[in-house]
């Protein structure tokens, strides 16, 4: 990942504990390159340590008194706790790592934009340091590249017993040489992995981020572009490094460590991350017009299910996934009327046999009501959500047909806890009814 961001010269963050030697790691590196560096404590940082004090010019132009602490001149900059660093000064470090520019002049000489921060303190997680607070979403999503840093536990004994020993002198030449190496290689293979593989590339950026989105994992214009130019520039590292790197791994690789919810505190889940990045590299090799492409590729989990099951053109093993990934997002109610949609056109028996047992388990109490009992007192927030559910079912019309489904889908619902308020239970015969709707279009074989 360091050998891709130093190939494009994108920005890059790394996050990790204290004493993972982000910070050597980066100072080193540039020493390496023999660039004219500045490094800053974010957390202790005035803007005009950054650009100098500003001073009346010539023409009435401000211009900035330059001392070798501030960025002018620099080849790269390394912003140390940039987690810790006050809003106001995040804000203004904005146009320096996007665009080298500060206070709209453009930072002659600057390549490499460079920021540490310990993991974030959240309210969902408190494995992260008080005080390092989740970056603003719009600072994140400038560093193209967001790696985390190897832990001690996960380092082989050969590495470990490497840090142990390693000494902080001076970089030498014969030291740096394989990096200045490595990278030359990198840029050189760029050109070539850019005209075999961009244009699939292209399409599997634009279909990971729409299954990404699903899972709640939003990706800006900004930020698909930079995946795109990542995974490009991962693919030529990876090929510099072993030349028989697979395209596919080097691909997951860039995307693992170039999404920026990790600066922002929101956990990126590995099994959602695989799957994503599966069902996308499948799609680019799929023949034009399969309608696998648009169905995974939806954002509304209730459409995937109307189109699965207005298509055959998917296999068992394509249909099943498709329709126990959907039903895990959809709400209770429209979960349900999913269901009975399955059952009611014949779809369920295209289902493989671990999903259509679930299903079942799911339908058996809607197409024939099972009765409950259960002590529920006044104060309690189950006693007003069945209360609820008693007076929607009485709001049902005896002549409609389908009434018993939605009857009996709700009183399931609150059977199986799934209500615990008169809130929970409104929504419930709402999201089943506008998904009955929905469905009604691709339904064959419905009674009348």
């Amino acid at each position: 990942m360091l050998l891709a961001a130093l190939a494009t010269e994108e920005p890059l963050l790394l996050i990790g504990p204290h004493g993972t030697a982000k910070s050597l790691l980066l100072t080193r590196v540039a020493s390496a390159l023999r660039l004219e560096h500045r490094h800053y404590n974010a957390s202790l940082l005035n803007f005009d340590d950054l650009i100098g004090f500003p001073l009346p010019g010539k023409g009435g132009q401000l211009e900035y008194a330059r001392t070798p602490a501030t960025v002018w001149g620099a080849g790269a900059v390394i912003f140390d706790e940039v987690s810790r660093c006050r809003p106001e000064i995040q804000n203004k470090l904005f146009p320096i790592i996007h665009e080298c520019r500060v206070q709209g002049l453009a930072l002659e000489g600057l390549r490499y934009r460079w920021a540490a921060m310990n993991p974030p303190c959240t309210d969902e997680d408190d494995n992260g340091y008080s005080g390092s607070e989740p970056l603003d979403a719009a600072l994140a999503d400038r560093f193209a590249f967001v790696v985390p840093m190897p832990e001690w536990a996960t380092l082989a004994e050969a590495d470990q017993l490497a840090i142990i020993r390693a000494e902080d002198s001076p970089v030498t030449a014969a030291q740096a040489q394989p990096l200045v190496e490595a990278l030359a290689r990198a840029r050189a293979a760029l050109p070539a992995v850019r005209a075999r593989i961009a244009e699939p590339i292209a399409l599997y950026v634009r279909s990971l981020c729409a299954l990404l989105a699903q899972a709640g994992l939003v990706a800006s214009p900004r930020r698909a572009g930079m995946l795109y130019r990542s995974i490009l520039a991962v693919n030529a590292a990876a090929t510099a490094l072993e030349p028989g790197a697979r395209a596919e791994d080097a691909t997951l690789l860039a995307v693992r460590n170039g999404l920026p919810q990790r600066a922002q505190g929101i956990a990126v889940p590995e099994v959602t991350l695989l799957a994503a990045h599966r069902d996308a590299w499948r799609l680019v090799h799929i023949p034009a017009g399969d309608p696998l492409g648009a169905i995974l590729c939806s954002a509304d989990p209730l459409e995937r299910c109307r189109l699965a099951v207005g298509t055959n053109a998917l296999g068992r093993d394509d249909f099943s996934r498709v329709i126990a990934d959907a039903l895990a997002q959809l709400s209770v109610g429209a979960r349900d009327a999913v269901i009975v949609h399955l059952f009611e056109t014949g779809a369920v028996g295209r289902l493989n046999a671990a999903v259509a047992a679930q299903a079942a388990e799911r339908y058996r109490p809607i197409a024939a009501s099972t009765g409950f009992s259960e002590t529920l007192h006044a104060s309690q927030p189950r006693f007003h959500a069945w209360s609820k559910v008693k007076d929607l079912l009485s709001r049902l019309d005896p002549a409609d047909a389908r009434a018993h489904l939605r009857a009996n889908a709700l009183a399931a619902s609150f059977a199986r806890r799934e209500l615990a308020t008169a809130r929970d239970a409104e929504q419930a015969f709402a999201d089943y009814a506008a998904a009955e709707q929905r469905l009604a279009a691709a339904c064959v074989g419905r009674p009348a």
